[in-house]
């Protein structure tokens, strides 16, 4: 999941380290891997503004030092590249059709699809059965979904900002999160030439507008939908910080936020250009020593006010109160990081508070897991300067989430490797089950010039326990795969599952009932590569990724495929049955985001969003002859395999005549599906269009969505 955006400078920030053991100068080196991770809190305010101002002049330092010539001459390493010079600046009603059935809710449906049962995952659609809620540009739209021959808009409900996800409980709340450019003290908002902080990134917007990429803060919006047609927002929170994922337990909602560092107004990364200055090196070295000496100065005099500005609430009457900040709610590694926030904030929908319970680590963002218990964060060590002999590391932290409202920290762990995505961490019974991919630089002595080496993968699977509040390895596999990677990961009971990939796709089988030893039990090779498996009953998998032929060729032989194991006999995993889905050209974003996989166990269906085009030399209008956006919905048996069922196509959503009014934000493709009974829904963010199981081209109902505005 990607979890916030850098600019050049941004991005020479992460790649910082603070002490020089492979040669580098002043102490500005790679720091080597913490293996006693823990983290500690901050009682006193004037020791958490030092270490912000510490670290702050520390990083600022170390992108200036590396503009010095002298810099990469003391490495050995310029090789002829030319570092001078600054960097580039950045300057109408629905159409019906068919009749009534009955106006109680179908016997079953689907809905988000949570990696874990009991924790509920944020998405920009949710379903009850008998209502859909999308968000859809900057607005709620709210369906009485059944009787789906009676699909129809209720009522939309415009939220500030820029909707991202939400999280529909039990008791007819919605907790939409949507980020917005408010402002906040010591926050220039859009526009504004006034204020002392600066956010970072700065993100260039498009014509299109900003989109969440300018927002300064997330905004969570609770909306009673207990009447449909009458949206009521009951309650309004303001938090600095950008937002990456949220989960529900019961009443509890854990929301993940990251907060980019703000630099102070005046704060610069390289000095003015004058050909004179560059042609110089003594004058640019003394230069730059003069913009750190400034920079620090101007980093120094900010207060901790102006670094972590608070947030407000806003309850039914409309009365505002300030969130603020609490010293005892951030903490810190004693592992090197980058200078950034990533807060986790617990609201207990059933308590109204008005702050929430917060949880913040000064720290880089990295892959959320959460069970039902617990919630971790997983970062990985940052080698700011590749040299041989280095190898990933991922830095985890645990904390308790059994208490509503708030989340305790519990213990922290090293792990070699890294994970691919939130599905290759697993909790079950109290041991944390990790797959991870392991990179290693080696040395490459036949090629003089390569003096960073080249790098080797291996991948495992490694349990750890909490020990002594710490997060213990207490098992590893046997190592996988050496030269591939990790394409996707999945734990079921106390088995577990991983795909790696280079050209052909091993499936490995795992036996983790003793975390003490966990076993790779069977291998399977297929070609191409699965992103995303899903279990079906105990003994099968039902696998998403992509088809290659076994010669590693792609253009003209790959496709979408969906693929079905049998692993009943974790020794020997079987492919059972594939399909192919449209041509080398079709991508469906259920490839890489698992909230856009449907699989329907009371039917056995599964739903794909899939786009297509086949390519066009002509005008315009060929274009849209050979386009396609649409639901694809395949039978899944376990004894007769994968069976095309039809497509519900939203082509004629998307088209636009002229210049279309969607942006790289806002593309209508099909994204999401609803499976009710013998009802399918196909939703984008140009609408909903509902159809029969067993008659996908002749739509039922379509309601669509007001254009994007620019």
């Amino acid at each position: 999941m990607r979890w916030s955006h850098f600019g050049s400078v941004g991005l020479t920030l992460l790649a910082v380290g603070c002490s020089g053991g492979d040669g580098t100068p002043d102490g500005l080196g790679n720091e080597p891997v913490q293996q006693s991770l823990k983290l500690e809190s901050f009682n006193d305010c004037a020791k958490l503004e030092q270490y912000i101002e510490d670290t702050a002049s520390k990083q600022m330092r170390a992108s200036l030092e590396q503009q010095k010539p002298g810099y990469w001459e003391r490495f050995g390493r310029n090789r002829g590249v030319d570092f001078g010079g600054p960097p580039p600046m950045s300057a109408d009603g629905p159409e019906t059709a068919g009749g009534s059935t009955t106006n109680s809710g179908p016997k079953d449906s689907t809905g988000t699809n949570n990696q874990v049962e009991g924790v509920h995952e944020s998405d920009f659609v949710q379903n009850d059965g008998t209502r859909i809620f999308v968000l859809s540009g900057n607005r709620l739209y709210a369906h009485r979904s059944w009787p789906a021959e009676q699909l129809t808009l209720a009522a939309s409900l415009e939220i500030e900002g820029w909707p991202r996800e939400m999280l529909l409980d039990e008791h007819d709340r919605l907790v939409i999160v949507s980020q917005v450019a408010l402002g906040l003290p010591g926050i220039p908002a859009k526009g504004s030439a006034g204020g002392t902080m600066v956010p970072m990134p700065d993100i260039a917007c498009t014509a299109f507008g900003c989109g969440f990429y300018n927002a300064d803060s997330t905004k969570v919006t609770t909306v009673d939908v207990s009447d449909v047609a009458h949206p009521t927002v009951v309650d309004q929170l303001y938090m600095p910080g950008v937002f990456t994922q949220a989960r529900r337990v019961d009443s509890s909602v854990r929301l993940v936020l990251s907060d980019a560092f703000r630099w102070p107004e005046g704060v610069k990364f390289w000095v003015d250009y004058s050909e004179d200055l560059y042609k110089d090196t003594k004058k640019l070295e003394k230069a730059i020593d003069a913009l750190i000496a400034s920079n620090e100065q101007r980093i120094r005099a900010s207060t901790l006010a102006q670094w972590l500005p608070e947030g407000k609430h806003v309850d039914a009457a409309g009365v505002t109160t300030a969130v603020p900040v609490s010293c005892g709610d951030f903490y810190r590694s004693n592992a090197p990081s980058a200078l950034g926030f990533v807060t986790v904030a617990s609201l207990d929908l059933d308590a109204r508070a008005a702050a929430p319970g917060r949880t913040s680590l000064v720290a880089e963002p990295g892959t959320v897991y959460a069970s039902k218990d617990s919630l971790y964060l997983a970062h990985s060590h940052y080698w700011w300067w590749p040299v041989p002999g280095q190898k990933d590391f991922t830095y985890l932290h645990k904390f308790d989430i059994r208490q509503p409202g708030r989340a305790v920290y519990v213990g922290s762990g090293t792990v070699e490797g890294t994970p691919v995505n939130q599905f290759a961490l697993d909790e079950y019974e109290g041991v944390l089950r990790l797959a991870t991919t392991v990179t290693t630089r080696v040395p490459e002595p036949e090629h003089e010039d390569w003096w960073w080496g080249r790098t080797t993968t291996t991948s495992r699977v490694t349990t750890l326990g909490v020990r002594n509040g710490h997060l213990a390895e207490l098992g590893r596999s046997e190592n996988l795969a050496d030269g591939e990677r990790i394409f996707s990961a999945r734990f079921v009971g106390p088995r577990g599952y991983v795909v790696t990939f280079l050209q052909i796709d091993p499936l490995f089988t795992f036996d983790l009932s003793d975390p003490a030893h966990p076993r790779k039990v069977g291998e399977l090779k297929v070609p191409g590569f699965s992103t995303y498996m899903h279990p079906v009953g105990d003994h099968h998998l039902l696998t998403m990724g992509v088809h290659r032929d076994a010669d590693g060729g792609c253009c003209g032989t790959s496709a979408l495929k969906l693929s079905l194991f049998d692993v009943s006999d974790l020794a020997n995993p079987k492919e059972t049955a594939t399909q192919l889905v449209g041509t080398a050209y079709g991508w469906s974003e259920a490839v890489y985001e698992h909230k856009a996989f449907n699989y329907f166990a009371a039917k056995g269906l599964v739903a794909i969003p899939f786009t297509d085009y086949t390519p066009y030399y002509g005008s315009y209008e060929d274009y849209w002859r050979n386009f396609r956006t649409e639901l694809r919905v395949f039978r899944v048996d376990l004894e007769a395999g994968i069976s095309p069922v039809g497509a519900v196509s939203m082509a004629d959503m998307y088209k636009r005549s002229g210049m279309p009014t969607w942006s790289w934000y806002y593309a209508p493709d099909v994204r999401r599906s609803v499976m009710a009974d013998d009802y399918v829904y196909a939703i984008s963010d140009s609408g909903v269009r509902v159809a029969k199981v067993d008659s996908l081209q002749t739509p039922l109902v379509t309601v669509p969505f007001l254009p994007a505005t620019p």
